[in-house]
């Protein structure tokens, strides 16, 4: 025998040999196989799945339910779906140039009308199946547990209808599975990212929900959540009004609650912070708006997340912010700012009643970047600076290149300011800003986490949103931190 054969390298032909011979006997196996009820299902399945018409359907399905975690959930399973898609393209047909299967073992009623004319090997529809179910199922094991039999019967009607080999589809979904756990390592699921349960706070436990006043802003359409909000904690009082009235109604329920309850968006959610701080009672929020960041970045998500936390008596110290100037001053639980931010705010507060939410959002920021204005001028750290946004955050905000802003921890001491300085074309340093995602520093904005902030030199009229408020301040401006000033009810992790 030559001295320069590898006896390592000679078993991996025939190994080879066998595992294709394997699948085509399992493909040959399922090809002449009777399956009675999937003739009338599998192929019109696999049809709607082509360019994953079938995926984006269920994930406006999903979205339409209108619960964050479906939204989320639809949003991941897209984006993994997107990433296996674009590997398959570009490194999957091209590398492996295995050809499809003879048609001939597989019945003419199961074959598709159109039959596919790239390479067999792996299965895209099996990675973009594999992908977005794995994607939905890390953000939301429910909705995960609804959409894996429908990714596997996707998967499954490749072998059915005869255009892919068994390891085709395997070797897919694992593909598509990685892809969405690749997805996860970029942007972490909200499960990953847990709010501190610190400081915990002393309050009472409420089994029943005796002793909590809850109050709804029907114009934030509470009624389902309020709803089941009463079917698990009966004793409850709710109180349902309008807008104009819900100052009023907070302000008698905090005279005589043990627990101060709210259920609508950041803006009626930081009318009763205001309220639950003057008080020094416990506040538990029910989010039920359009935007509902405090609850959200508190890890209260819905009704079942409070109304636990509210029967077992589990609850945080959080921060609150204060703006003063002059006699006037409000507080915050999300951010404040200056600049473009609140005139979008009354841009998208006068349109929302006609077009909605989001879509008076975008137009709202449209027509303020379109607008000719000048940059707000402001002196702070000594000396005065134009500036087209001035952004203060209640807490540190972690941003994940262009995906939305969140805080881990509520009770950090810190603002977390953000500056996008004064100059052309406002549109594109403000995109920079975003495009910059976690950097501290770029020529368009910068970021630091200050205890205080004092501003001076702002013009009379000028604008100052807080938690979706808005209203005019002038002179000086002085923002402070309430350092745990606030109690509110969430749910803790089990230890």
């Amino acid at each position: 025998m030559s001295p320069d054969v590898d006896l390592t390298a000679q078993p991996i032909g025939p190994l080879r040999d066998r595992l294709l011979a394997l699948d085509s006997r399992l493909f040959h196996f399922a090809a002449t196989r009777n399956w009675p009820a999937a003739e009338p299902v599998l192929p019109r399945l696999s049809r709607s799945a082509n360019h994953g018409v079938l995926w984006f359907a269920t994930a406006a399905a999903m979205a339409a339910s209108r619960t964050p975690r479906a939204r989320r959930a639809a949003a991941r399973g897209l984006a993994s779906l997107a990433l296996a898609s674009a590997t398959i393209n570009t490194l999957g047909k091209r590398s492996v140039r295995r050809t499809r299967p003879l048609l001939d073992p597989v019945p003419r009623v199961r074959q598709l009308k159109r039959q596919p004319i790239t390479t067999s090997f792996p299965s895209g529809h099996s990675a973009s199946a594999a992908a977005f179910a794995t994607g939905v199922a890390l953000e939301s094991p429910a909705w995960g547990a609804v959409v894996a039999p429908v990714a596997w019967s996707v998967a499954l009607s490749r072998v059915y209808t005869g255009v892919h080999f068994p390891s085709d589809v395997l070797a897919g979904a694992a593909l598509g599975a990685g892809a969405a756990f690749a997805v996860r390592g970029l942007v972490p699921t909200r499960a990953q990212i847990v709010p501190p349960a610190r400081p915990r706070a002393q309050v009472p436990a409420l089994p029943d929900g005796e002793g909590l006043i809850m109050v709804a802003n029907t114009a934030s359409g509470t009624a389902d959540r309020v709803r089941a909000l009463h079917d698990g904690l009966p004793l409850a009082e709710i109180v349902e009004c309008e807008p104009a009235l819900v100052r009023a109604e907070l302000e008698k329920a905090a005279a005589r609650a043990t627990v101060l309850g709210v259920c609508g968006g950041d803006g009626t959610v930081n009318t009763a912070a205001e309220i639950a701080l003057r008080h020094d009672v416990p506040l538990a929020v029910l989010p039920g708006g359009t935007l509902n960041h405090f609850a959200h970045d508190l890890g209260v998500e819905g009704t079942r997340d409070l109304t636990r936390a509210v029967q077992r008596g589990e609850a945080v110290r959080v921060d609150a912010g204060r703006f003063v100037c002059g006699d006037h001053e409000g507080v915050f639980v999300n951010a404040c700012s200056l600049g473009v931010y609140p005139e979008l705010v009354r841009e998208r507060e006068r349109w929302s009643k006609r077009v909605g939410g989001w879509p008076a959002g975008v137009l709202g920021a449209l027509r303020v970047l379109r607008a000719d204005r000048h940059p707000l001028e402001a002196g702070f750290g000594g000396r005065s600076r134009p500036l087209w946004l001035l952004f203060v955050g209640n807490g540190t905000y972690h941003r994940m290149g262009l995906t939305p802003g969140r805080r881990t921890d509520l009770a950090d001491g810190r603002f977390d300011v953000r500056v996008v300085h004064g100059g052309r074309r406002p549109a594109l340093r403000l995109l920079a800003a975003v495009l910059a995602g976690p950097l501290t520093r770029s020529p368009a904005h910068a970021a630091v986490q200050v205890g205080r902030l004092h501003l001076s030199g702002v013009a009379p009229g000028t604008l100052l949103a807080y938690d979706g408020e808005v209203t005019e301040v002038e002179g000086e401006v002085t923002l402070e931190k309430l350092p745990e000033g606030l109690t509110v009810y969430r749910p803790l992790r089990e230890n």
